[in-house]
């Protein structure tokens, strides 16, 4: 585990590193008055990574000095717990979308991609809090773009609201039409314009027809099957981030649970790139 770990924090620190080039707001440095961008969200990557929260997280850095001197500190350096929530709040999602950008960019993407829609749960909020921040729906609308072959998540998009996926889909596939070749979707994506808006760039979309006549079946019966079905790989990837890195997202502001879901995102990139190169 110590090994595995080793290579995740390296990984990580690489990538984070390369995500807050270009922010806005220069990093702050060591000795500057406080603690380097990229150390925030290398360390928000380890407890993303080892599911901890955060006073226990820190804790096992302290008695893991080799794994604290890749983050560049010693042990009794570390941040204090505080500093590390407090400071995710304040960088920007740029960096984290950016993040989630290069750890994709780890994978030799394949021909088929896959779009999909799921609701992750948020934690409990008072009622006050619900209140005050408009807090209607128990889960965030998470809809994630893949790669069938490698399983990199390539881009999601958060709400939290219920948009129809149609409103979603064009927004999320026009950040990624370099990476698409095949795209296949469920019923939830038929609209024909996107269809057309996909064939003129080049993207050959793979999605279902709602069945409300025979124009609907006639052209479900004509979907290549084999290219269709490659869609429950985006099933998969949903169960895993569940699975592995928690059910409910625990931020309690709207943009630090998108902050969440996209570092999770990520950190799943990072954890399949290592087992690939492993074997």
């Amino acid at each position: 585990m110590s090994s595995k770990l080793a290579r995740f924090t390296r990984k990580v620190v690489t990538l984070a590193q390369k995500a807050v080039v270009g922010n806005a707001k220069p990093a702050l440095q060591r000795g500057d008055g406080g603690y380097a961008d990229w150390v925030i969200v290398s360390i928000h990557g380890l407890k993303t990574y080892l599911d901890l929260p955060y006073r226990r997280l820190l804790d096992v850095l302290y008695e893991m000095p080799r794994i604290s001197r890749i983050l560049d500190l010693e042990p009794f350096e570390l941040p204090d717990f505080t500093t590390v929530c407090t400071r995710m709040q304040e960088l920007k999602m740029p960096i984290w979308r950016r993040l989630l950008r290069l750890s994709a960019e780890l994978h030799d993407t394949g021909e088929i991609q896959a779009i999909d829609a799921t609701g992750m749960d948020r934690v409990a909020a008072s009622q006050h809090y619900a209140k005050r921040t408009n807090y209607t729906f128990r889960a965030v609308k998470t809809t994630a773009l893949i790669d069938c072959e490698t399983g990199a998540i390539l881009d999601i998009h958060c709400s939290m609201k219920q948009p129809h996926d149609t409103q979603i889909a064009w927004q999320l596939l026009t950040r990624n039409l370099d990476k698409l070749s095949i795209l296949t979707a469920d019923k939830g994506y038929d609209w024909e314009l996107l269809r057309q808006m996909l064939r003129s760039e080049g993207v050959k979309p793979v999605i279902k027809h709602r069945e409300f006549g025979w124009h609907g079946v006639a052209n479900n019966v004509l979907l290549d099957d084999t290219t269709y079905h490659q869609r429950s790989n985006i099933e998969s990837t949903f169960f895993a981030l569940r699975r592995k890195y928690g059910e409910i997202v625990r931020a309690r502001t709207w943009f630090g649970q998108f902050r969440e879901l996209v570092l999770k995102c990520g950190v799943r990139n990072i954890e399949l790139a290592l087992d690939a190169a492993t074997g």
